[in-house]
């Protein structure tokens, strides 16, 4: 075990400081495709009963109109986050027809590019500029990529425990300082260790053949309609996954707050040729926001953001530059089928002491031979993680996944111990112990636990998923409804159509001008 790693826990103990673990925070996005009884994907519009995807706080859609985003606070305790969940589901399957939210990360069938409805925002700048960045995603890596659905873990430290962290450290600058100092620690770390979850969590070893043209990839076949990787844990995060060939060049920096911005804002400023060739407005109709390599900040793909609230029409970097980092957005994670919101609060728990562990632990910047070590084992892990004789690259040479994994889990055992001191039982620790046996026995990860469900009922994926689907539909509408809840999403609904109503009809600008202003007259309008 680290020795650092004891020396801040014995201290966080024996200071009181742990008690400040109490106010950890913790939210979900949620992304799921609304899909018809056949298995096809829907071509309604987003149902205006569940409001304004623009300006809902809590109902969105991602890429595509049948895309939808399930939006909780950060909350205090994982099982206030479920039910926040929960009843979002439950109230969107009140206005949903015959539809079901989509209960995997990878697509149902897919008809082709035409097949998949770009999300609409309606008339207001804001809107068009989301739409527009959407349009330019379809231009530069197709539409079908971005079907591809996952859960977001967004998490935070109270300013108390910041405070206490910056006396254990015996950092002296100021609080947003130790604060993003602490994160961007965290955030390196995580990067060594999350092949990890990749392993625990990956729940995307099948998908539609229609996701896929050809076989490129070399996964089997699965009777007529599925490819699968038969050791595999996550394709979401494969290379047919989210992948981009222009970012693969990109060398964004963890090592602190100002490299990681600059580095990023260096992409939002560079042009890339093939970029170029699809044009930003052509015959009066915007294809992209730009020719650069990235068009806004969310195009690069991550396995972890850091993160700070933004105002409205306030840039992402901005915020960060002038506040610093508020939370981290954990990104790597698919939704578990077997659950009825992808995720339960025993895996919000095991989540919430690794990333405590992956801010105490030790840490050192990240070089070109480490990211390259991690970047293999990540591959591997995404590929063959379920093959026992697979071996991890480490520092000292070739080691099991078992033996590798085992190291991290006694570390972050240690942490969730200390965790459940503040909060009383065992549920951490039993959290760490429920994950451990997944490293003794593969066939308890949801990735194979797919696959044999597939076996078992000689299903296609898409068969398979759809029964999921139908199923955790039938649970939201048996489930109790919070009265309360359901009468606030009500009139969230309503003033969410209201306020975008009020931005269309409070426009001054033109659309080009508002993003020649938005992007400090980098984007070019002919």
């Amino acid at each position: 075990m680290s020795a650092l790693l004891q020396q801040r826990l014995a201290w966080l103990k024996g200071q009181g400081a742990d008690q400040t673990l109490k106010g950890i925070r913790r939210g979900l996005e949620k992304e799921g495709l609304r899909v018809l009884p056949d298995g096809h994907l829907s071509h309604q519009g987003h149902p205006e009963a569940l409001g304004s995807a623009l300006t809902h706080d809590s109902i969105t859609t991602d890429y595509s109109e049948a895309l939808l985003e399930f939006i909780t606070p950060a909350m205090h305790s994982p099982e206030e986050v479920v039910h926040y969940m929960e009843q979002l589901h439950k109230f969107s399957y009140q206005h949903l027809d015959n539809e079901v939210v989509w209960a995997g990360s990878m697509p149902c069938y897919l008809a082709g590019e035409d097949d998949i409805p770009v999300a609409r925002y309606g008339s207001s700048n804001t809107g068009q500029m989301k739409s527009i960045y959407r349009q330019g995603l379809a231009y530069r890596y197709g539409k079908v990529m971005q079907t591809i659905a996952g859960i977001h873990y967004n998490f935070s430290f109270s300013e108390e425990f910041w405070q206490a962290y910056a006396t254990m450290t015996e950092d002296t600058e100021s609080l947003s300082e130790v604060r993003s100092k602490g994160y961007f620690r965290l955030i390196r770390n995580f990067r060594r260790y999350y092949w990890l979850l990749l392993y625990l969590y990956g729940a995307s070893p099948a998908i539609s053949r229609s996701f896929l043209a050809g076989n490129a990839f070399g996964l089997a076949p699965w009777g007529d309609e599925t490819l699968v990787a038969p050791a595999g844990t996550t394709l979401r995060m494969s290379d047919i996954g989210y992948s981009n060939n222009a970012q693969s060049s990109l060398n964004i920096c963890y090592n602190k707050l100002g490299s990681y911005i600059d580095s990023l804002d260096h992409a939002m400023r560079t042009s890339y040729p093939a970029y170029r060739h699809i044009g930003v407005k052509v015959e009066g109709e915007y294809r992209q926001l730009n020719t650069n390599i990235l068009q806004i900040e969310n195009e690069y793909y991550s396995e972890i953001r850091p993160k700070r609230t933004t105002a409205r029409g306030e840039r992402p970097l901005d915020a960060l530059r002038q506040r610093g980092v508020e939370y981290i957005e954990v990104r790597c994670l698919d939704i578990n089928p077997f659950m009825p919101v992808g995720i339960d609060a025993a895996q919000m728990r095991f989540l919430d002491a690794f990333l405590l562990f992956c801010l105490l632990v030790d840490d050192s910047d990240n070089d070109r031979i480490e990211c390259e070590r991690l970047a293999f084992n990540r591959k591997l892990v995404i590929r063959e993680g379920r093959n026992q004789s697979i071996k991890l690259v480490e520092p000292e040479g070739l080691v099991s996944l078992e033996t590798s994994g085992q190291r991290i889990m006694d570390q972050v055992m240690q942490v969730a111990q200390l965790l459940d001191d503040q909060h009383g039982g065992t549920a951490y620790a039993e959290a760490v112990v429920a994950e451990t046996q997944k490293l003794l026995d593969p066939m308890l990860t949801p990735s194979a636990r797919m696959l044999a469900g597939l076996k078992a009922n000689d299903q296609s994926y898409t068969e398979w998923m759809l029964e999921q689907s139908t199923s955790q539909r039938a649970y939201f509408e048996t489930r109790e409804a919070d009265q309360t809840m359901m009468q606030a999403l009500e009139a969230t609904s309503r003033s969410s159509l209201d306020s975008q109503h009020q931005l269309e009809g409070a426009q001054d600008l033109s659309l080009d001008q508002y993003l020649a202003n938005y992007f400090g007259a980098r984007v070019s309008a002919t």
